[in-house]
């Protein structure tokens, strides 16, 4: 048997046949495609000419490090670049999505994990699920109904005799934005939240009672830190993509909705400069990841009492 018919036949060999199909993907469908857009934000285009000498001048253009200074007009200056703006714009609405989804959802998911028979807690997740019955796009369109200058909103609170003409900052606008994003990712952050829930032990809270703890107290203390895992994840599974949505802000968010993936993607269209675009797409996702390593950071500090 030659050498390697034996290593073939080894463990090692074995257990690289086994990683391979996944390491392949990994690299052709994950790795590859973010290195091409790390080279491209390095170029330069001109219309239809593409320049691969690198330099940082889209990452300048992006950030406008031009204007930096420490005077205040020039601070102003730079506070006021289109670019910094939506940045700026899309972590504040991508916060107050994932702080107003988690609001929404942990209650639905405590009261289906502690108050629900188990045997219909099977039905209250089928109900939960139904929203992902329908097309995004519908569910952004019907909001458009509900929020629009004669939806059902306004029609509602005019009919009532609240308010005499129709309130336009709900639709078209960084409000409506928030309620239509909430609105769809509020079950992933319920069902995520459910999951830590279930694995609570009872007999915790049993011997919390016991002890003379109440029902606040046996919450504060021993539910609400042992389902943190669940509301860490449910977190970063709202945060991230939220901030890089570009169809509901293009769609319910009106000109102050925009957010910078609606930048990215004028860059990488109309524009016709994609090296800019790839420079935005690579600082949004700089920032996206050291927000939620600090965040995933506090959360580990916070639960375990010493940062480690």
């Amino acid at each position: 048997m030659s050498r390697f018919s034996k290593w073939r036949q080894s463990e090692n060999a074995q257990g690289l046949a086994l990683v391979s199909p996944t390491f392949i993907y990994a690299l052709l469908l994950l790795a590859a495609p973010i290195a091409l857009v790390v080279a491209l934000s390095f170029w330069t285009q001109d219309y239809l000419t593409l320049d691969k000498t690198p330099t940082l001048n889209n990452y300048r253009e992006a950030w406008g490090t031009e204007k930096w200074g420490w005077t205040w007009t020039e601070m102003k200056a730079w506070g006021s670049q289109i670019y910094t703006v939506l940045m700026a714009r899309s972590l504040k609405l991508s916060m107050l999505v994932t702080f107003f989804t988690i609001l929404l959802a942990f209650p639905v998911a405590y009261y289906v994990s502690f108050y629900v028979d188990p045997k219909r807690k099977p039905f209250w997740i089928f109900m939960i699920t139904i929203p992902f019955w329908t097309s995004y796009l519908m569910r952004i369109f019907l909001w458009k109904v509900i929020l629009g200058y004669n939806g059902v909103v306004n029609g509602s609170l005019m009919g009532l005799g609240i308010i005499e003409s129709p309130i336009r900052e709900i639709a078209y606008s960084q409000n409506a934005v928030i309620i239509t994003l909430a609105h769809a990712w509020v079950p992933f952050a319920i069902l995520t939240i459910f999951v830590a829930l279930e694995k609570i032990d009872r007999s915790l809270l049993e011997a919390a009672e016991d002890l003379g703890d109440g029902p606040f107290r046996r919450f504060i203390r021993i539910t609400l830190p042992l389902a943190m895992p669940g509301v860490v994840a449910a977190t970063v599974i709202v945060f991230i993509p939220t901030i890089g949505d570009y169809v509901t802000p293009r769609l319910v968010g009106g000109p102050n909705g925009l957010m910078i993936s609606n930048m990215i993607e004028l860059q990488f269209k109309k524009a016709n400069n994609a090296p800019l675009g790839a420079a935005l797409a690579l600082s949004a996702m700089f920032l996206v990841t050291l927000i939620s390593l600090i965040f995933v950071w506090m959360n580990r500090k916070y639960l375990t009492g010493n940062g480690r």
